[in-house]
């Protein structure tokens, strides 16, 4: 910390931001509460009106609170998942901007979803391989209607990260193949891939039901590095 620097006297608003987020993580207000009006807050923090409302957007901008127009601003609840879609419209337009970024995003998705199987192959209980063979089926029913049948994909996978009980894992792997989702342009014209696709779907959960680590991490690495190719950039957009 530079201690012999000029002070930097700070703008209002910042001193606002910290006391309302100071009564949302004191306890004070409660998820779902709504915010004290603007006048209560004028008069309780002795500032104008300016200062309030560019705190309470930064709130907002946060995810701290949910700004409705009429209506009080209301407490919002935090969660990974919370956290991760504050970033969401920004990501997607990192990866629309560059080639090299979608390729990170390949490569971390296959880095993730190595270590997410082999979790789920330690903890998996006989429920959750029921729920995930009937994913597949759910998966093989949509043969056909390429929306649902990604749709479905992306549920399984995202399955097989709740079995790790750790939220935040549930929140990354639904953030990556959302935005993964955005350039599944070609595969929308699959010949016959989706049986495969189904087949490899079927061998990580038999690795899975065995609880066999090696064998299901190796059957994910397969199963997304032949995929990979499908995840493109379209060109014409």
């Amino acid at each position: 910390m530079n201690h012999s620097g000029p002070i930097i006297r700070r703008k209002l608003s910042d001193e606002v931001l910290d006391r309302l987020k100071g009564l949302i993580t004191g306890g004070e207000l409660q998820p779902g509460d709504e915010m004290p009006s603007e006048r209560e807050l004028m008069a309780r923090f002795g500032v104008g009106r300016p200062a309030i409302r560019e705190a309470m957007q930064a709130l907002a901008s946060m995810g701290l609170v949910a700004i409705s127009h009429g209506e009080r601003a209301k407490v919002l609840k935090l969660s990974a998942r919370s956290i991760i879609n504050q970033v969401d419209a920004t990501a997607k337009m990192m990866l629309a901007s560059s080639k090299d970024s979608l390729e990170y995003l390949k490569n971390a998705r296959i880095f993730f979803e190595r270590g997410m199987v082999r979790e789920a192959a330690e903890k998996a209980s006989p429920e959750d391989v029921a729920r995930l063979r009937e994913m597949v089926e759910t998966q093989r029913a949509a043969l056909g209607d390429a929306e649902a049948f990604i749709s479905a994909d992306m549920l399984l996978h995202t399955q097989i990260a709740v079995i790790s009980g750790n939220p935040i894992y549930i929140a990354f792997s639904e953030a990556m193949l959302s935005w993964l989702k955005e350039y599944h342009t070609e595969m929308l014209i699959w010949t016959g891939k989706e049986n495969t696709t189904l087949a490899e779907h079927e061998e990580i959960i038999d690795c899975i039901a065995r609880h066999d680590t090696d064998a299901a991490e190796n059957a994910m690495i397969k199963h997304l590095e032949r995929s990979r190719a499908l995840y493109v950039q379209n060109e014409a957009s």
